[in-house]
């Protein structure tokens, strides 16, 4: 068995459509899909993406990331309340959202949100992040709540002897993982990409892998004894840092 990642895949754009669609539906039926969020704000497609998935892929575990949760009026539910429709739609397509212990791999889904930690939002962030508009929170619940709730549904036990963690999120789990080319014009995106909570978890669990997502730019890199590999699909103008490809993790 395989283990590829892949994150952001934004299946509303045609081109990323029409990768899905091309994808092979014989090459990885034995293999495992780590898919770190950010399919579609729209439920069905969600639901549509990850049975297709599902369908070519021996085993696929999947975390949501910030699109997933955006609500629209009419909705009738908020970004929590849509959270456990896609947790529904996961447990009925038999996509695995939770840990799973693999001969001596055990991969870790982790639940996470920005906690601000990473940095203040400056006014150009605030007015132009579409999640502040597009997530609704219940009881006025603010981003360090949310982020605290998530990270609290997380199941967070180091590895046992021979064990190898291999864990996955949709945000960052610390600001290091990002590369150095990063166009100075964009640090003030720092505060919404990930929470130093979400780095104190894999830290504690050991993980000799972590898959993230959400920045759009592919990067590996090994900190502390873990590698951190991100391969988000990203958007389609985005073709000169995202891979727009699924890569293969080296655990075997």
């Amino acid at each position: 068995m395989r283990f590829f990642a892949l994150s952001d895949v934004h299946i509303d754009y045609a081109a990323n459509e029409a990768w899905l669609s091309a994808l092979s539906a014989r090459d990885y039926r034995e293999d495992t899909l780590l898919l770190g969020g950010d399919i579609s704000a729209d439920l069905f497609r969600i639901e549509e993406t990850l049975a297709r998935l599902r369908d070519k892929f021996a085993q696929v575990f999947f975390v949501p990331g910030n699109h997933d949760l955006w609500v629209r009026k009419g909705d009738g539910l908020d970004s929590l309340g849509k959270f456990e429709r896609i947790l529904e739609v996961c447990a009925r397509l038999a996509v695995q959202t939770g840990p799973m212990r693999i001969a001596a791999l055990r991969v870790v889904p982790l639940l996470s949100w920005y906690d601000f930690s990473f940095g203040q939002p400056g006014r150009e962030l605030k007015n132009r992040w579409a999640d502040f508009r597009m997530c609704v929170w219940p009881a006025g619940m603010d981003v360090v709540e949310v982020s605290a709730w998530f990270l609290a549904r997380n199941v967070v036990q180091p590895p046992l002897p021979g064990e190898t963690i291999l864990s996955f999120s949709h945000f960052l789990p610390r600001r290091d993982v990002l590369p150095r080319r990063i166009d100075p014009a964009q640090y003030f995106l720092m505060p919404v990409l990930g929470s130093d909570g979400l780095g104190q978890q894999v830290t504690k669990l050991k993980s000799t892998f972590h898959v993230f997502g959400h920045s759009h730019i592919n990067h590996v890199c090994a900190i502390d004894g873990t590698t951190f590999i991100n391969n988000a699909f990203g958007y389609p103008s985005e073709s000169r840092f995202t891979r727009k490809e699924l890569v293969e993790l080296p655990v075997g």
